[in-house]
């Protein structure tokens, strides 16, 4: 996976519309010894300063017996929150849900559903989430407090992105601009929105939504958020192959965020300046930010920022040609890699199986409607013709028809939706972890009857200069020409599958020893003459093949995969472009 192929979103997965909540003003002095206007003051303080909040919270606790219910209640959704804040999401949880569920303070019932949703999200439950927005959309109308807006808006935005409904995410990003009063959240707004941006594909900001983010953000001061615009800024120059620019942007943010200290936003900042540097062909910044992203990410093994930071290691080894090195560091990397992926697909189905669920549901309720009315009119019936009669029970049948029609139609999406989820967006082959699923399901049937069988990996050459040179679009189109040049010499029992950005395995059952080296050599004549394609004239393309079989690595897809990374490592060092075949031998 191209390290700036994606968005590097600070907030993925670590639920902190919750942070932000009441902070559009920063907490005043203590000037009073009302309960009310303790708890506005505790609303308002940062939640990272437990000190301030502690005393709020303790002034609030010595004044138990004047509270009043209602009061009481707030008082309770600030402690949840608080402890939401240190990381205990399950134990803040319930008490979440039991505000959320109350019907006495609206407002405070509304926010404590927000809050839900967030850590819902930060536990990689999507279908809770989705299944609980649409609800708190339902109420977002009737809510006039401003500040109370700005949380409705921004679980939307932050949700539909992380579901890749970008649209959506923009449209509710800009009723974040459109009624902040203050610079805070005008920052969060810009912030939401050009993150959508970022995440649909765009190279860059337009200039008038990077002046007014820029502008809006400045004022904003040293926040969580400003400080994301700033690591956004920096991932659109990754993306642009702006590298030393990027470096420039982080550099000058970084001491700023180890000030916030929000672990997440720290390991997103260090991993992305390992891959800058990486990039720059600086490799001792880069092993080093590498390892202090490892680091921070200590309790968070499967982030985004460890997954970079891992590949960083692996790339580094690799370039430094310390191969047992880099074959560590790419087990870890996919490992991560793997459920970083499954976690991205896991939103997006999510977010297609609610909708399909709430179709369904209109559709059910529609269909009881129907059913009622027709109940009714058969009441009529007995009074009137048999003529009669026999149109209502024709239209009978057709409604059920009708609901038959539209439930075949919804399960027909549903399972639309879960192939799409194991094909490669890019170039149509399955993803990896699909590709393992199948290899291995082959492997064993090899076993069983003995039967040989070859694993192939593939790696573009140089594909990162074709990236840097012509741009992304250009190197997306040259991946799918050498997919092509590929499927043309597989056969339907062949296994084909995508393991990440520029790199390609192929399962080959029943083929031995002596055919395989053929085959492999005609998919590599045929990539190389995707150079003269007309998607991408003139642009020289080339791959190296590393090939392993069971009859000397046996049928572990784990020791078929290491050897024959082994052989593509060999094929690279030998000048690329060639086929290597494992030998024994290479076994360091």
């Amino acid at each position: 996976m191209n390290q700036a192929g994606r968005c590097r979103r600070v907030f993925s997965s670590c639920g902190l519309l919750f942070l932000s909540v009441g902070c559009a003003t920063a907490a005043t002095a203590l000037v009073s010894n009302d309960p009310a206007q303790l708890l506005k003051q505790a609303e308002s303080a940062q939640p990272s300063n437990r000190a301030e909040f502690d005393e709020l919270m303790g002034r609030l606790d010595q004044m138990a017996m004047r509270l009043s219910p209602q009061q009481k209640l707030h008082q309770r959704y600030l402690m949840a929150r608080q402890i939401a804040f240190a990381g205990n999401y399950e134990g803040a949880m319930p008490s979440l849900k039991a505000i959320a569920d109350q019907a006495v303070d609206p407002v405070l019932a509304f926010r404590a559903s927000a809050t839900v949703i967030d850590l819902l999200v930060t536990q990689s439950r999507y279908e809770e989430a989705f299944a609980r927005l649409n609800p708190l959309l339902d109420q977002l109308p009737t809510m006039k407090e401003g500040d109370v807006r700005m949380q409705g808006f921004g679980v939307a935005a932050q949700l539909y992105n992380e579901a890749g409904q970008y649209d959506s995410s923009v449209r509710y990003a800009n009723q974040i601009i459109k009624e902040s009063t203050d610079a805070q959240s005008a920052c969060r707004g810009w912030f939401y929105k050009s993150d959508a941006l970022f995440e649909s594909g765009s190279a860059q900001l337009p200039a008038d939504q990077l002046h007014e983010g820029m502008e809006a953000c400045g004022k904003a001061g040293d926040t969580l958020f400003a400080l994301s615009f700033q690591y956004l800024l920096a991932s659109f120059d990754l993306r642009q192959g702006h590298t030393e620019s990027a470096i420039r942007v982080l550099r000058a943010s970084y001491p700023k965020v180890l000030q916030a200290g929000f672990p997440p936003q720290v390991s997103q900042f260090e991993a992305s300046l390992a891959t800058a540097y990486w990039k720059s062909g600086d490799l001792a910044s880069a092993v080093k930010f590498a390892n202090d992203a490892l680091v921070t990410n200590a309790n968070r093994q499967y982030s985004e920022s460890t997954t970079n930071a891992y590949r960083v290691l692996y790339e580094v080894d690799k370039e430094l040609g310390d191969s047992k090195g880099s074959l560590a560091y790419l087990e870890k990397y996919v490992a991560a890699h793997d459920d970083y992926q499954s976690r991205l697909s896991a939103k997006a189905l999510a977010y297609q199986i609610v909708k399909q669920q709430m179709l369904a549901k209109k559709l059910q309720i529609d269909g009881l409607d129907k059913k009622n009315r027709i109940l009714t009119l058969q009441g009529e019936l007995d009074r009137k013709a048999v003529e009669t009669s026999r149109l209502y029970i024709a239209l009978l049948l057709l409604v059920l028809a009708s609901i038959a029609l539209w439930t075949y139609r919804i399960k027909r999406s549903q399972l639309r939706f879960m192939r799409l989820a194991r094909r490669d967006g890019l170039t149509g082959i399955f993803n990896r972890q699909h590709f393992v699923n199948e290899a291995e399901r082959q492997l064993r049937y090899c076993r069983k009857s003995s039967r040989d069988v070859c694993l192939v990996l593939i790696d573009l050459d140089h594909f990162k200069a074709v990236n840097d040179t012509h741009g992304h679009a250009v190197g997306d189109r040259v991946l799918r020409r050498a997919v092509d040049a590929c499927l043309a010499h597989l056969r339907s029992t062949d296994v084909f599958g995508r393991l990440g950005g520029e790199e390609f395995g192929m399962l080959l059952p029943e083929c031995t020893l002596d055919n395989v080296l053929a085959r492999v050599e005609q998919m590599r004549a045929a990539i190389a003459a995707v150079s003269g394609a007309r998607d991408a004239p003139g642009i020289p393309i080339s791959a190296s093949f590393g090939v392993a079989a069971a009859a000397t690595s046996g049928y572990e897809l784990r020791q078929l995969m290491i050897d024959a990374d082994c052989a593509l490592y060999q094929a690279k060092h030998e000048g690329r472009n060639r086929v290597s075949l494992f030998e024994a031998g290479m076994r360091g």
